[in-house]
């Protein structure tokens, strides 16, 4: 699978920047220390502007060229659509409506600045573009965090993403991760909404008004995590049961689970069983489980499948292992792992 950092020929360099830990297929720049937003949007390569221009076709006469020179020659106008160019490389990114507005990478940057009310509460872990810079996307750390436990802390951040092809919204979304492990949690429990999409009509007074209304569901959902973890901490598991949890949030299809209901434990495929084998050993033997708010209890069978897809399953690249974990096959497993986890925190047991 292709990267699609977008390269920047002037520059040489790849639209991407990382604070100390490679990512990306090594592209980019790695930086030692935390930027500030006038930084990071250097690093990153996202310091270029967006434009709307009118479009233009050609009359019958013209659409095929001047014979003599080749050169089309515009004569209509295309009425109520626009072109959108990267004015440093004069490139077409898309084409958008009239009430479309260009949101400038520097007011992404400005949005997530304003959530925590200045430039040294936020800090920006990576941020790039893609394509020919037409998708944007930035991590960055908020100053608290979830605890659990005494020693047991997880990172809160925010991701947000924009484009300037006319497709989708503006997004930004809370998700957060384990210091020990860097596992990647899925914070969106059943029934919230852990983000929000702002259309590219919205006002500047607008968009800072959805950054408040973001760092409300995002103090919301921290302080929610944080009271279901610590309880979770709190309720001891066997291992058998573990095993169980893990192989209903494993299942990739209804007959598996049919099979596991059923006992038919024989029936169940060699590489289903050996993928089990793997998180259940995760969570039996990593350094990481051995804390005494994970090994054994209720919260470190969920650690057990997050932390699968983070460290030992194997992806073809990190993207597909970004992709997996954000939106894919990992969080969809991680999304039932929690949905267990809770159920099992009300009654006692593995509900199939």
């Amino acid at each position: 699978m292709a990267h699609n950092l977008n390269y920047n020929e002037q520059t040489e360099k790849h639209s991407f920047f990382s604070v100390k830990e490679k990512a990306w297929h090594n592209l980019g720049q790695i930086i030692t220390d935390y930027p500030t937003s006038a930084e990071a949007i250097i690093h990153a390569g996202l310091n270029y502007t967006v434009e709307k221009r009118p479009l233009f076709t050609y009359d019958t006469e013209n659409h095929t060229g001047d014979p003599d020179t080749d050169i089309l020659i515009p004569e209509i106008e295309v009425p109520d659509f626009y072109a959108t160019i990267r004015n440093d490389t004069e490139q077409v990114l898309g084409v958008v409506g009239k009430d479309y507005e260009v949101v400038q990478n520097v007011n992404a940057f400005e949005f997530f600045d304003s959530i925590v009310g200045g430039k040294d509460g936020i800090l920006y872990e990576t941020a790039g573009a893609l394509g020919k810079g037409e998708r944007i996307f930035i991590t960055a750390k908020l100053p608290d965090y979830i605890r659990v436990g005494k020693d047991d802390l997880i990172e809160q951040y925010l991701f947000l993403t924009t484009s300037h092809d006319g497709y989708g919204s503006i997004t930004a979304a809370f998700t957060p991760v384990r210091i020990v492990c860097a596992n990647t949690l899925n914070a969106a429990m059943r029934n919230h909404s852990n983000g929000i999409k702002i259309r590219h009509t919205a006002s500047a007074n607008e968009r800072l008004k959805q950054a408040h209304q973001l760092l409300g569901i995002t103090n919301q959902l921290a302080d929610e995590l944080e009271e279901v973890f610590n309880h979770w901490s709190k309720i001891r598991i066997t291992d058998n049961a573990v095993k169980h949890l893990i192989q209903i949030a494993m299942a990739p299809n209804k007959e598996v689970l049919q099979n596991l209901q059923n006992g038919k434990q024989d029936e169940l495929s060699t590489t289903y069983n050996n993928m089990v084998s793997s998180v259940m050993e995760y969570a039996l033997t990593s350094p990481t489980q051995q804390e005494a708010t994970t090994k054994g209890t209720l919260f470190g069978a969920y650690n057990a499948v997050t932390g699968y897809f983070q460290n030992v399953r194997n992806f073809k690249d990190d993207e597909s292992k970004f992709k997996s974990i954000m939106y894919g096959t990992g969080l969809q497993r991680s999304q039932t792992a929690f949905d267990l986890c809770t159920e099992f925190a009300k009654h006692g047991n593995i509900l199939n």
